[in-house]
């Protein structure tokens, strides 16, 4: 359509969708600092002069304006699928590192307040005795050398028990928020369809749907896939967790009571109507705490009490061999309870005329079987390599987890590229759209001026 009331027309449409840009514009510069929040733009649209040409009458191929076509979302499905991925991976790595963090500080090794200077203030009190085997001290102080050393293998045991005992607190805790937000993403995904069916622009549901989605793949390393309503699917190592506007559950079927008590391996599983199925492969925060529970930190309880085990009974062993202070065989040195080595580990004897520090009968001043005793039991050996093993895991965890910081931040820093605000960006947007939004007044104030020119002004005669 061409002509001088069309001229307005064209303007009017530019005004519109200048307007309609400023107003995209302004919204990601005050969203900038929210969190999950993908930009958007305005997609403009010419308008044709003659979308079915008549038989006698020729469009003139001028346009008709601009129109909005839509508010696009600019975002990559893929990346999103790969950020979601890493992130899964980096809580996973996260979670298990500063859990090892605690327990290596526990161990204390090398320290003075570890089971290897106790060991060797130990091994010092049975040398003393085995210089001086009639001194009442000396008989004491291997007592109390004894229940040192035990004391520094129950506190490293006690660190790992309540290292563990936190843990399943926060199985429960990550347990409480899946399944919150898989329930909010059902709900999530009812709302975009029905926006969606009603035309209303669905793209804050959308951000929403990928915050709740990031948020369960840092959790449990869940998987998305989008339906074609614009909702997600989640499900962790192949099993649905949210299927459209329905949720199920992410119960621990063993090893953690809803009292967070508990022991054992953790096992966890989703549950629906139609049944329980367990979970295998799982990452993120959950899989971690419970590869931690299950695998890690009972494989070294396990060693601590081999080594305990260990060394109770070459000492006790070697004890039985001598003969105390009266000429009486020795006695056990320590007792304990298996499977619960360290936590029953005790000293057996309270009186250090019962300590058998001779090597032969009769009560005589004799230091032989101390001297042994000094020297008995290879236990440093286990315990170093007990320590060494976690201490390698635990540098293992450490720079696996660096690695794995380094492909995540490249992946955020390419979604964030694509998707995130620019301040500096959207400032030359909305200047571009306010001059566009100048010009189309222009156009309209010289449109007024011809039509003045036209109606006022024309046939006059001076």
């Amino acid at each position: 359509m061409a002509g001088t009331m069309a001229s307005f027309n064209t303007a009017l449409s530019g005004l519109r969708y200048s307007q309609v840009a400023m107003d995209v514009a302004s919204n990601n510069l005050a969203n900038v600092g929210t969190e999950g929040y993908v930009r958007r733009s305005a997609v403009a649209a010419s308008m044709s002069t003659q979308d079915v040409p008549a038989l006698w009458s020729r469009g003139s191929g001028v346009g008709d304006g601009v129109q909005v076509a839509g508010i696009n979302r600019i975002a990559d499905q893929f990346l999103d699928v790969r950020a979601r991925k890493e992130h899964g991976n980096q809580t996973y790595l996260d979670t298990r590192a500063a859990s090892l963090d605690r327990v290596e500080a526990g161990i204390g090794e090398p320290g003075p307040n570890g089971v290897a200077a106790a060991l060797a203030e130990y091994r010092a009190a049975w040398q003393n005795l085995s210089n001086n085997p009639g001194n009442e001290a000396a008989r004491n102080q291997v007592l109390s050398a004894a229940g040192a050393l035990v004391d520094s293998f129950a506190l490293q045991h006690r660190n790992v028990a309540t290292e563990e005992e936190a843990l399943r607190g926060k199985v429960l805790v990550g347990l409480g928020e899946v399944n919150t937000l898989a329930s909010d993403l059902a709900r999530t995904n009812q709302s975009i369809a029905e926006a969606r069916g009603n035309g209303i622009d669905p793209a804050t549901l959308l951000d929403q749907r990928d915050r709740i989605a990031m948020r369960l793949s840092e959790l449990t390393g869940a998987t998305g896939a989008l339906r074609p309503d614009g909702g997600m699917d989640i499900s962790i190592g192949g099993v649905a967790l949210v299927t459209g506007n329905r949720a199920a559950t992410v119960e621990a079927t063993t090893g953690v009571n809803p009292d967070g008590t508990g022991s054992g391996a953790v096992t966890l599983a989703v549950v629906d109507a139609t049944g329980t199925t367990p979970l295998t492969g799982t990452s993120g925060e959950l899989g971690a705490l419970a590869e931690l529970l299950t695998t890690t930190l009972p494989s070294y309880r396990a060693g601590l009490d081999a080594v305990a085990q260990e060394f109770a009974d070459e000492m006790n062993a070697a004890h039985q061999a001598g003969f105390d202070q009266a000429g009486n065989p020795g006695q056990a040195l320590f007792s304990y309870t298996p499977p619960d080595v360290v936590a029953s580990l005790a000293v057996a004897i309270t009186d250090g005329a019962q300590v058998a520090a001779a090597a032969i009968p009769g009560g005589g001043l004799d230091g032989s079987n101390a001297d042994r005793l000094s020297l008995a039991s290879g236990i440093e050996g286990s315990y170093q390599r007990l320590v060494g093993v976690f201490g390698t895991e635990v540098s293992s965890v450490h720079r696996l987890a660096e690695n794995q910081r380094v492909l995540t931040q490249q992946v955020d820093n390419s979604r964030e590229s694509l998707s995130g605000v620019s301040v500096d960006e959207e400032m030359v947007n909305l200047l571009a759209a306010q001059r566009a939004y100048e010009a189309a007044s222009r156009v309209m104030t010289v449109m007024d001026s011809v039509l003045d020119t036209l109606i006022n002004r024309t046939g006059l005669v001076r």
